[in-house]
């Protein structure tokens, strides 16, 4: 056994020394020391030496072990220098070579204008609160004091899936939600994607963005409302915007009111963006209707609300001047890389 382990020590260290590859060195390493090894085979025919021969075959094989690990590490380590001044003499980068312009990605101006909006009510201490894209007809309509049949239904047609499930058309949904499970005072905003059975043209989309805001406490009044909406719009679109409420009628809210903000462009002196009007009209608003109140578990004799809602993209539309919604849409880069 002696023999056979020295003549295992003088054929590793011949075929070491005549290594070109490294996948010539890890089958040297399988030849001599993996499980079907040479010097593994003579190793498991120890059990039949004596006692006394056991100690010093053992020694000898482990010597031979050594040696063998040694030469393949120092083998690996010359290999490896090989391969690299072979890199190096093979590979090159030329610096003069003009390099490849990257573009930096940017926000969309829905984006923009959506976390534009979010900034300013989070800073008034606002939550932002979520909810389900597909929704059931109650939290949608029936919630929202518009049963079944109801006319107000009409301007809000969206896509269903049965009876009971449709696509919301309102983020207002998410407004119901919250109060059903959460005692006022309630002070959030639920931003989202909503969908309507609108034709596309150049100011309308079956699918767009809506903000709502909520606000639900004791003693909340018009005037609570009118306020934030001031301050809002100075914060989006400048210190000297006014805000102008009309009366009109929404099922969830009474009073109601639509919305319009004095020209961005001409500061309300009359101009082609606002039709010579000198107002652009953005959201709709409201007091909170006592029913929805009460459909929700609220005591509407003990607290009162108001509520707002605005559509991101007629928002984003004024804030950049543009002129048609589909733009907004296409992902036409030459007009995202505009913003």
């Amino acid at each position: 056994m002696k023999e056979q382990l020295n003549n295992i020590r003088l054929e590793a260290e011949k075929c070491l020394n005549e290594v070109k590859s490294s996948a010539d060195l890890e089958s040297l390493r399988l030849r001599f020391l993996g499980k079907k090894g040479e010097l593994t085979a003579v190793l498991r025919g120890m059990g039949g030496l004596t006692s006394d021969e056991r100690p010093i075959i053992g020694q000898l094989a482990n010597d031979v072990r050594s040696f063998i690990e040694g030469k393949l590490e120092e083998g690996a380590k010359i290999l490896q220098n090989k391969e690299q001044e072979l890199r190096l003499k093979t590979e090159y980068i030329d610096v003069t070579i003009p390099g490849k312009r990257r573009f930096i990605g940017k926000k969309h101006p829905l984006t923009i204008v959506s976390d534009e909006i979010k900034d300013v009510f989070v800073s008034l201490g606002y939550e932002i609160a979520e909810g389900p894209e597909v929704e059931l007809d109650y939290y949608n309509f029936e919630a929202l004091n518009i049963p079944a049949g109801h006319p107000a239904r009409d301007a809000q047609d969206t896509f269903y899936i049965n009876d009971e499930i449709l696509l919301r058309s309102q983020t207002s949904s998410v407004q119901i939600r919250v109060m059903e499970n959460k005692k006022p005072p309630i002070k959030l905003i639920s931003p989202g994607r909503v969908y309507r059975s609108d034709s596309v043209d150049a100011t309308h989309s079956p699918v767009f963005h809506q903000v709502e805001g909520l606000v639900v406490d004791k003693g909340i009044t018009m005037g609570d409302l009118v306020g934030t909406l001031q301050l809002f719009a100075r914060r989006l679109f400048g210190e000297d915007t006014k805000i102008r409420l009309r009366p009109h009628h929404f099922q969830f809210t009474e009073p109601s009111a639509e919305v319009d903000v004095s020209c961005w462009t001409c500061g309300g002196k009359g101009c082609r963006v606002c039709k010579n009007e000198g107002w652009i009209e953005i959201l709709g608003a409201g007091m909170v209707h006592p029913k929805v109140l009460e459909n929700c578990g609220i005591d509407s004799k003990v607290y009162s609300g108001f509520a707002f809602g605005l559509g991101v993209e007629r928002t984003a539309m004024g804030r950049f001047n543009i002129d048609d919604m589909r733009l907004l849409f296409e992902n036409d880069m030459r007009f995202l890389r505009q913003f």
